[in-house]
Formats: C-alpha cells, structure tokens, sequence
C-alpha cells in the first residue's frame, strides 16, 4: 500500500514518465513547453504536501523536490544528448536518493540516527563513484573508437595504442571510485563502532580498518 507521502507525489512521479515521451526528437519550443510542466508538476506536487506536518511534511517535500531535479536532468539530457548529459541525470537521481533517506534518518534518534546517516552518505558516494566511472569509460572508449578509425588508415599501431588508452583510463576511475566506497565503507563501520566502549571499540575499530584496508 502507498504512504501519504508517496500518493502526495504522485504528479511528480508520473512526471518523470512523461517527460520521457515528449522529449524524444523535441524542437526547442516542445522543450521550453516542458520544462514549464515541470515547473507547474512540482508546483502542485509541493501544495499537496501541505497536508502533512513535522517529518512527513519534509519526506514529502524532498521526494517532489528530488523528482524534479531529476525529470528536469532527464529531459536536458533528451534534448542536448551528451555522457556529460547523461552523468548528470545519474548524479540528480544520487542527490534525489541522498536527500530522501538523510530526512528518513530524522525519523530516528542517537547512535541508530547516526549510523543511519553515515550509511545514507555512503550509498550517495558510491552511486557518484559508479556514475563517474561510467562516464569516463564512455568517454574514453569514444575517443578510442574516432582514433581508431583514423588509426586503420596507417596500421601503425595507434589503434591499439588508443584501445590501452582508454582501458588504463577506465581502470584508473575505477580504482578512484573504489577508494572512495571504500572510506564511506570504513565511516559506516567506524559509526557502528562507537556504540561499544573499552576493548570491544578498540576491536571493532580494528576490524573495520582491516576491512577497510582490504583491496
């Protein structure tokens, strides 16, 4: 069954549906035209949470909030199709994810509160780790695949050059984004750590490090 707060958004979920549809081979007016209803959708979405008070006033409020932002990344990505376009809806709907769970961890309180926050941060990192690893390797392999081309003209060995290239790029971004879930990993773990006290903190601190150390 849905929530309150998930019928008081309903405009703003069937909004990012229906940008989809109008935006595929749109002119400039048909874009314009939608980024007002995505104006108008949020508009309405946020009256409706008016209905609402204290915390589930604020859940409402960034869910609408949080489908705007992203219907709106979505619908510049169908009209100006780019991977930086693209990186950019998947960093809105990270952000969108981010902001709902942190006001969720409102509903809680102390030690529970905090680990619900730290974990809340390391999902927003990794989803930004993964969304910058795609990016780049897409870009990478594009730029390969032009150079490529130009590179069978002269079988010189550009094209494999150009291959290794961007592999040694997308494995770099992967070792970046690994290292970046790993500390939000390791800030979880040490969270849940300081609800212990004497030898049992320091070990659970131990762990965590070990674990965190591990490639």
């Amino acid at each position: 069954m849905k929530t309150p707060v998930a019928h008081a958004v309903v405009l703003a979920i069937g909004l990012a549906f229906s940008v989809g549809a109008m935006a595929q081979g749109m002119t400039k007016v048909q874009y314009e035209t939608a980024r007002t209803g995505v104006s108008a959708e949020l508009k309405l979405a946020r009256a409706a949470c008016d209905s609402f008070s204290a915390n589930a006033k604020d859940l409402c409020l960034a869910e609408a909030s949080g489908k705007e932002k992203v219907a709106t990344a979505e619908l510049n990505a169908r009209f100006a199709p780019s991977e930086a376009a693209s990186y950019k809806v998947r960093l809105a709907r990270a952000d969108a994810d981010y902001v709902l769970a942190r006001e969720k961890c409102d509903d809680l309180a102390g030690h529970v509160k905090d680990v619900c926050v730290k974990e809340t941060k390391a999902k927003a990192v990794t989803a930004k780790a993964n969304a910058k690893v795609h990016m780049k390797t897409a870009v990478a392999h594009d730029a390969a695949f032009e150079k490529t081309n130009k590179a069978q003209i002269v079988a010189d060995g550009k094209a494999v050059a150009a291959q290794n290239k961007a592999d040694a790029i997308s494995a770099g971004a992967r070792i970046d984004a690994a290292r970046e879930k790993n500390a939000a990993t390791h800030a979880v773990a040490k969270e849940k750590c300081d609800a212990l006290a004497g030898d049992a903190k320091g070990n659970c601190v131990k762990d965590a490090t070990a674990r965190s150390s591990k490639p």
